[in-house]
């Protein structure tokens, strides 16, 4: 988590500008020559935050944070009682940091649960297969599913082969491109096979590497379609089973799962706030979820990102600074759901947009970051640059295009921009493997070495 920090560094010096927010209408107030000077005179806020949080009484403190809360309350799924008390720690948590107007904002959460599953291959041979349900799916019947499979590589291939889905499970073998390309999979897998008479279907594992490990992750139903039963397998056995059924074997295969669906639950986002001193109305938003699924701890997805958001407060906090601009940390909920708790704040705060000078969110892992991906205008990813460059010293100050995330994605409809952290290629290409798998999803995969540079990152951008 440690590189991540230095990106928060300089969302502190953000809110520390003075004027009108920079990002969205100030440009034409002043000019760009006149915001970089300002800007420039900003390093020594930025080394300091850095040296408290890399070398000073900060370092290391939000890992050691996380550690306390992932092995004190483990895995925290929606609609869980282990979700509810981490809630409430961390909002006993930001109130004895001595952050201001430290609330709770109730949301509306699924309530889901997995039960036991398992699924068999039974014929030509006996196998056990990993498996994971995906989330909101149903169950089957106690004595569970047997049926013979179709493997697919595509919906495309699915339709076309129609006929042959009816009563069979469907396995999707769909070649892993990239992430957002490849979940539709995962998202959509279970209405397209059930429209075609399926009675459950079977999803690779959206990751580009895999150790045996399957992943799990939200899927979706839709009106009019019957709901089925639906699990992500490993890339392994959808790559054998597709490899014998091309040799013409015959696969059946036992599917059981004892997933259950409840009425939502009552849950919150909590908040924290540094009140600004000259634009208290104006604020630059700072995020991270503390939900996440209940095959792991949640260290990495996405309990590094919270505690690196608070901790950007909290650094911050320590240093006597009071940014012009209110800095606001919100711990999202039932992000995993599909970014409800992101969505029904935004609810609740979109008549307010023009007010956020800049929505940030942590939710890509805790790697070696290179920068910084923004979303706004190019004015702004000029001054953006010019924040960043204050960050030599470490060599973080790229920034780059399409800044996105689940729980920010609405506020760039509205217009507002927004930044989430970017890795270097090789790290994000091994992400996916380790994000969500019940065998690597544990507080070891955060790294002590890495925590005390996030931080900083995120206090340091704020702080303009």
């Amino acid at each position: 988590m440690k590189f991540l920090l230095y990106a928060f560094v300089g969302v502190h010096l953000l809110s520390l500008n003075s004027g009108k927010a920079i990002y969205r209408n100030d440009m034409s107030q002043r000019t760009f020559q006149e915001i970089k000077e300002e800007i420039a005179h900003y390093g020594d806020v930025a080394k300091a935050i850095i040296n408290l949080a890399v070398y000073g009484e900060a370092q290391n403190r939000s890992y050691e944070r996380l550690a306390l809360l992932v092995d004190t309350v483990g895995p925290r799924l929606s609609g869980s009682k282990s979700l509810k008390k981490a809630i409430q720690i961390m909002y006993q948590n930001l109130k004895h940091d001595g952050l201001e107007n430290v609330h709770l904002e109730p949301v509306k959460i699924p309530h889901w649960e997995r039960g036991e599953e398992s699924a068999v291959m039974l014929e030509p041979r006996m196998h056990k297969m990993a498996i994971l349900g995906l989330g909101s799916s149903i169950g089957t019947p106690p004595e569970g599913i047997t049926a013979e499979v179709l493997v697919v590589t595509s919906f495309d291939e699915l339709q076309r082969r129609a006929p042959e889905a009816r009563g069979k499970i469907v396995i999707y073998n769909q070649p892993y491109t990239n992430y957002s390309q490849t979940v539709q999979y995962r998202v959509q897998g279970a209405v397209e096979a059930a429209k075609v008479g399926a009675l459950a279907s079977l999803i690779r594992s959206v990751a580009s590497f895999s150790i045996y490990s399957p992943h799990t992750g939200v899927q979706e139903y839709q009106d009019g379609v019957p709901k089925i039963p639906t699990a992500c397998v490993t890339v392994e056995d959808a790559e054998m089973i597709s490899r014998m059924v091309s040799r013409g074997s015959r696969i059946v295969i036992q599917l059981k799962m004892g997933a259950k669906n409840y009425p939502d639950v009552d849950s919150f986002n909590t908040v924290a706030e540094i009140i600004g001193s000259k634009y208290p109305e104006q604020v630059v938003l700072v995020s991270g979820h503390l939900d996440s699924w209940d095959v792991g701890q949640g260290a990495m997805d996405d309990g590094g990102g919270a505690f690196i958001s608070w901790e950007a407060l909290s650094l911050i906090k320590d240093l006597g600074l009071r940014p012009k601009r209110t800095l606001r940390l919100v711990l999202w909920t039932a992000e995993e759901q599909g970014g409800i708790g992101a969505f029904q704040y935004y609810q609740l705060h979109k008549a307010n947009t023009s007010k956020y000078s800049l929505v940030m969110e942590s939710d890509s892992g805790t790697f070696l970051p290179s920068g910084l991906q923004f979303t706004g205008s190019e004015k702004a990813r000029a001054i953006m640059k010019e924040v960043m460059n204050l960050l030599q010293p470490i060599n973080i100050t790229q920034v780059f295009s399409d800044g996105e995330g689940t729980d920010i994605n609405f506020w760039i409809q509205a217009g507002v921009p927004v930044l989430c952290s970017m890795w270097t290629d090789l790290r994000l290409s091994t992400y996916v493997m380790v994000k969500e798998p019940v065998y690597l999803m544990t507080y070891i995969s955060i790294s002590p070495s890495i925590t005390p540079v996030e931080t900083p990152l995120l206090s340091w951008i704020q702080s303009r």
